[in-house]
């Protein structure tokens, strides 16, 4: 069952702009996060919160891709300080400091953090990390162990506000996006608790490349076993942003060589249409114009959207 339930996120931006040092809190969670350039390094440590115990990421790119380092420490302070100074961390730019309020994090609270987050960087494959083992879990009661699911429960609503969004999770098995329960474009209404799927097919003939998409609880998931073009067609000046995205999928796995083309080898969630058309297609594409609707192939994503809106009653219209 998925949460609907809203949640009330405070960003603080310290030096008034985003791209400076920021804290972010959930209400209600003890949890802290503080993001901080490492330009602005040396004050940010100063902060009370730098001398906490806790976990923290370092972010930045190496070799032309994203990098990252995960650890923990007893005091974030002294270790970030040892990190700034050593030459086999130079490539990082940016610190996200995870701690809780009153300093309630202790040694084997971090440990564990420290080692679920980097077996989840790991399994999901987004950003190669320059950690080298995973540590092990360390031991802790029933009751430490629920209190650090629910902490990084809590911690995967924040990052991804603060643009890390090296935890999320967008491949899914093949076959999740569920059953079909929408007919030429107009979403069914239905007594099941199923969520409601309209389905969406994009045709490259000339290429054999087909691709079949699902939107579903807001999401574009493109389908395990659609196609996709096997290289990146673009050069130069006119590379779209989509290429990254497009090397990124073929290097985790998502996308494996299948003859002249590639295969999506499962159910993948992109940010919209457009970035799953340009995947497919292998350069940059228009998603509501590719997508049509595989029930009537006469409308796009696009004129499917628009007749969904045309339905909303004007009462559901915020002034």
């Amino acid at each position: 069952m998925i949460d609907t339930k809203g949640r009330s996120l405070e960003l603080f931006y310290i030096d008034g702009h985003p791209d400076g040092m920021i804290t972010a809190e959930l209400f209600n969670w003890t949890g802290h996060v503080f993001v901080t350039p490492r330009t602005r390094l040396s004050e940010a440590l100063r902060r009370q919160e730098a001398g906490y115990a806790g976990v923290y990421l370092l972010l930045g790119e190496k070799e032309g891709q994203d990098f990252a380092y995960i650890g923990e420490a007893e005091d974030l302070r002294t270790r970030l300080k040892q990190h700034a100074a050593a030459s086999d961390k130079d490539w990082w730019e940016t610190a996200v400091l995870i701690s809780a309020s009153a300093n309630r994090l202790n040694k084997a609270h971090v440990k564990y953090l420290e080692s679920r987050l980097i077996g989840m960087a790991r399994e999901i494959g987004h950003t190669p990390l320059h950690n080298g083992n995973c540590p092990s879990l360390p031991g802790l009661t029933e009751a430490d162990v629920a209190k650090m699911e629910a902490f990084l429960g809590n911690l995967m609503v924040v990052l991804p506000a603060i643009r890390v969004d090296m935890f999320i999770q967008r491949s899914r098995p093949a076959g999740s996006s569920g059953p079909v329960l929408s007919v030429d474009g107009v979403m069914a209404g239905t007594a099941s608790t199923a969520p409601e799927v309209t389905r969406f097919v994009l045709n490259k003939p000339r290429a054999e490349l087909t691709a079949k998409a699902v939107v579903q609880n807001g999401e574009f998931i493109v389908e395990a076993g659609s196609h996709a073009r096997s290289e990146w067609l673009e050069e130069g000046s006119k590379v779209s942003t989509y290429k990254s995205l497009h090397d990124e999928l073929v290097r985790s796995g998502v996308l494996k060589a299948s003859g002249a083309h590639r295969v999506f080898t499962k159910d993948y969630v992109f940010s919209g249409p457009s970035a799953a058309a340009s995947v497919v297609s292998g350069h940059s594409e228009s998603g509501p114009r590719a997508w049509k609707l595989e029930s009537n192939p006469n409308i796009s994503f696009g004129e499917w959207q628009a007749r969904q809106l045309e339905t909303l009653p004007e009462d559901d219209i915020s002034e």
